[in-house]
């Protein structure tokens, strides 16, 4: 029998299948599209549907999971008597973690003998659904809950994480980006490299010409970065570009002989903001810093 529960919401973008046979539950993050409120399915195709709507025009909007979805989440697993090791989005991006925080609180003065362990990971995406993985890892090698939010908030920092995208028009549409940058960028064929810092805030860490430019820049930004490559799995997430993350992915694994890439969809709560296009990979290396990579 399993110490704890591990915990996570959809925007880990990791696939539901992939999580129902980790034992990981996942909250459902809602987004409103067309005058509908939806649930992410967490399913590949699904998220090809909701890229598709984006590319036809359609402007979806998120909201962060509020208190009382929280302890409506987290009662029922409660009340099988084990805790409960949930992992957050990061607080450097979304009020989330916050509202969880409150959460437990209240959980624990309904249910005094609830324990609930509330990870910030402070990642976005695949950076916390590698969280979730490991959390699932130590729960099945028999660690004690307090053992396995020990050793994530110890390596948490160790999770590297690379965007870019070639299309701001999304970011533009969510307010991420200004319009004469937006404008400027596709003129000159811009490609902003992104990463986060120790907190969880994204980074603009350059801006590089060219998509071929801009994969060799991130290549080199790796190199300085990745500790035993051959000894883990590079995740490469993106919002239905498949052909350029599958590119991405072989490149990064041929020139650092990671053991296998894992491919997955960036999700709603990401793709929300992003829209089509975006790309990024996630591997261990160097810990992040308050000021992300500095070359």
């Amino acid at each position: 029998m399993p110490n704890f529960i591990v915990a996570t919401d959809s925007g880990c973008d990791l696939p539901y299948p992939l999580l129902k046979k980790r034992g990981i539950i996942p909250f459902p993050i809602n987004y409103e599209m067309d005058g509908r409120v939806i649930a992410d399915t967490m399913l590949h195709e699904d998220c090809k549907k909701f890229y598709d709507r984006m590319r036809a025009g359609a402007v979806p909007k998120t909201s962060q999971i509020n208190i009382m979805q929280f302890v409506d989440f987290w009662r029922p697993l409660a009340q099988k008597g084990l805790p409960i090791v949930h992992i957050c989005l990061g607080s450097g991006i979304s009020g989330t973690y916050s509202n969880g925080a409150v959460a437990v609180g209240l959980l624990k003065k309904e249910n005094p003998e609830a324990k609930i362990f509330l990870v910030d990971s402070t990642l976005a995406s695949v950076g916390y659904g590698m969280l979730a993985l490991k959390a699932a890892d130590l729960r099945d090698e028999g660690k004690t809950p307090e053992e396995c939010v020990g050793w994530l908030n110890a390596h948490k920092a160790e999770i590297n994480t690379y965007y870019t995208t070639s299309d701001l028009t999304y970011l533009y549409r969510s307010g991420r980006v200004r319009r004469t940058g937006m404008i400027i960028a596709h003129a000159l064929d811009i490609h902003p490299i992104l990463n986060l810092d120790l907190a969880g805030h994204l980074i603009v860490q350059e801006k590089i010409r060219g998509k071929k430019k801009t994969v060799q820049r991130i290549l080199a930004i790796i190199g300085g970065l990745v500790v035993d490559p051959q000894r883990q799995t590079l995740y490469v997430c993106h919002s239905d570009v498949p052909d350029e993350a599958r590119e991405l992915g072989d490149a990064i694994r041929e020139k650092f002989g990671f053991r296998d890439v894992y491919y997955t969809y960036i999700g709603t709560t990401i793709g929300a903001h992003a829209g089509p296009g975006l790309m990024a990979a996630f591997f261990f290396g160097k810990p992040r810093t308050m000021k992300g990579w500095k070359g």
